[in-house]
């Protein structure tokens, strides 16, 4: 529980420490006192946004602080000193210490037990440990999910781990789905990837191209579209090596005279016969061409038109292949390598669908029954809850309101179930339930909303609730009544409550007041006002109840009326003495 909240610069309060504790603790104070600033500082300290415009003006930052207390085996505590937390030991609990700083400029900070932290750890540690609820919390009532949430909570423990169980298999399921409908999408696309693959391979393969073979046949082609001049100059060459003619007799002719001659005289000089010798060489060399140049002639008369024809039609064939896949039968046959490779990847879809498809069908039917057996245990719950709560509202001066708490199925399962949940209110005998949002006043959501919680409390309690004026719009008998429900919760949990209501204030074990001090503006020059918060004594409380009685806690008339409130709740609270009262 709260054992003590702190509060520097936060609205109208520059400096102000609450001493809290267990049972029914009340904060009163006149309109613009800064109650709400108690409230604020709560929010604060559960991680809630921060408005930078509740920083005091003048003030650079300010400040909330909350002392806790807690059984060493809390959770919080766990979680807490996880984040590296302080946690220091006292008598029979823990104490854990939890600040948060904000800046004019709207920085924040926060510290768990000393040490820095996250300013979302302390809403996670929060929702262990405190319950606020003010006017946006009836506004909030009226939500379907927050009615669920309530049915939920009553469900109790073995609600919740179903919940559990049912949320990851819900997730497994539709990340499941997720998969198999993106993995079809791109399966289509895939086959379409693969099936133009096969035919681009299909029309390559049918052609069978070799390695270099463009190349050669534009050689080829450019060969054959030359034929005339090709032969002309090659019997040119011919001749020169081969002419028979006595006046101009060929090369061949001419290196064997020049041999002969030489080979006659080396005798006479081994030079001679040397050169003779390379004659001799150089004849069989010219021999050689003029016999190559004879075969290259008859390839010349074999290879005609009908040949360049066939080499020509072949060209264009490879043509197309190169205006499709690649600039060179190379880099052709280098692409279809590639692409069997990525068809046979392709080819492996098949298998991951039916694999998903038989996971997503499995996750679906775990998920429908998971769905079921909420469905019923909602069902079974929100009976009890609506019993339970109807009774509170016959005690808290609505003996003929009705809560219906309605579990309809949803076309489809959620994150939450397949259920929606709707909370009807019949106010008066024979009315008909209406929605929360629609049939219910503030005062009667004030009311509804008090006896949701004395019923959870027994169920799944938080260590403190903090209410933020949900009596407003109600008074008289309806006024008692939730002085004396408060007074209930309060012997199970932690209660704080902001109030104007002296019926309501008198069922307090612990009454603080806040006190507008108009004078500490007028003396700074700086035209604000100052609050100052305190603990009121058996005295005192009669004169503040007076006050809110009557607007004069020194009348005698009103310090009477005041008095008499007190004693009858003393009663009640007496009644309930043998009642644990919650840490």
């Amino acid at each position: 529980m709260l054992q003590e909240i702190s509060i520097s610069n936060l609205g109208v309060i520059t400096q102000a420490t609450l001493p809290l504790g267990p049972g029914l603790t009340v904060v009163t104070g006149e309109t613009g006192a800064g109650k709400t600033m108690v409230i604020t500082a709560v929010a604060l300290l559960l991680g809630r946004r921060a408005d930078a415009g509740a920083v005091r003006s003048g003030a650079k930052h300010a400040l909330a602080e909350a002392v806790v207390h807690l059984d060493p085996d809390h959770p919080v505590l766990e979680a807490a000193s996880q984040a590296g937390a302080f946690i220091e030991p006292a008598d029979g609990h823990s104490e854990l210490l939890l600040t948060r700083s904000l800046s004019a400029q709207g920085r924040s900070k926060a510290t768990i037990g000393g040490r820095s932290a996250p300013v979302g750890l302390l809403g996670e540690l929060g929702a262990d440990l405190v319950a606020v609820h003010g006017q946006s919390d009836q506004i909030r009532l009226k939500e379907s999910g927050a009615q669920r949430d309530a049915l939920d909570r009553f469900a109790g423990d073995g609600f919740s781990r179903t919940l559990s169980r049912y949320q990851r298999t819900y997730r497994q399921w539709r990340e499941a789905t997720r998969q198999l409908a993106s993995l079809k999408q791109d399966s289509r696309d895939r086959m379409r990837e693969a099936e133009n693959l096969r035919l681009a391979l299909d029309e390559i393969d049918s052609l069978d191209p070799q390695p270099g073979e463009d190349e050669q046949l534009r050689e080829a082609a450019t060969k054959l579209g030359n034929v005339e001049s090709l032969r002309s100059a090659a019997a040119q060459a011919r001749g020169v090596l081969d002419s028979e003619d006595f006046e101009s007799p060929g090369i061949t002719t001419l290196i064997e005279t020049a041999r002969g001659v030489l080979a006659q005289a080396g005798s006479d000089d081994p030079a001679l016969q040397s050169f003779a010798d390379r004659a001799a060489e150089l004849g069989i060399l010219a021999s050689e061409l003029s016999s190559d140049i004879s075969g290259y002639l008859a390839d010349l008369d074999e290879e005609g038109p009908e040949r360049l024809a066939q080499i020509e039609v072949r060209r264009a064939e490879l043509g197309k292949l190169l205006r499709k896949y690649a600039p060179s039968i190379d880099e052709v046959l280098s692409w279809a390598q590639s692409s069997r490779s990525r068809l046979d990847e392709l080819g492996g879809d098949d298998t991951r669908i039916a694999e998903l498809e038989e996971q997503s069908s499995t996750l679906g039917d775990e998920v429908a029954s998971l769905a079921a057996d909420l469905t019923k245990a909602r069902t079974r719950a929100a009976k009890m809850l609506a019993k339970r709560v109807s009774e509170e509202l016959t005690a808290l001066a609505m003996p003929d309101a009705r809560l219906v708490v309605e579990v309809n199925e949803l076309d489809e399962p959620g994150a939450y179930g397949q259920d929606t949940i709707a909370m009807l209110l019949a106010p008066h005998a024979g009315a008909a339930p209406r929605p929360l949002g629609k049939g219910a006043s503030g005062g009667e959501l004030s009311r509804v909303m008090l006896a949701i919680e004395v019923v959870l409390a027994a169920v799944d309690p938080v260590p403190t609730f903090v209410f933020d004026e949900v009596d407003q719009g109600v008074g008289g008998k309806a006024a008692v009544a939730i002085g004396e429900r408060l007074a209930m919760l309060a012997r199970h949990v932690q209660v704080i409550v902001v109030t104007h209501l002296p019926q309501v204030a008198a069922y307090a074990d612990r009454h603080i007041r806040v006190i507008k001090n108009s004078d500490a503006g007028a003396q700074s020059g700086k035209g604000f006002t100052a609050s100052d918060v305190l603990a009121l004594d058996e005295g005192e409380r009669v004169r503040e109840l007076a006050r809110m009685l009557a607007g004069q806690e020194e009348s005698d008339t009103a310090q009477a009326h005041a008095e008499e409130l007190l004693a009858d709740a003393q009663q009640l609270v007496d009644s309930l003495a043998s009642t644990p009262v919650g840490k």
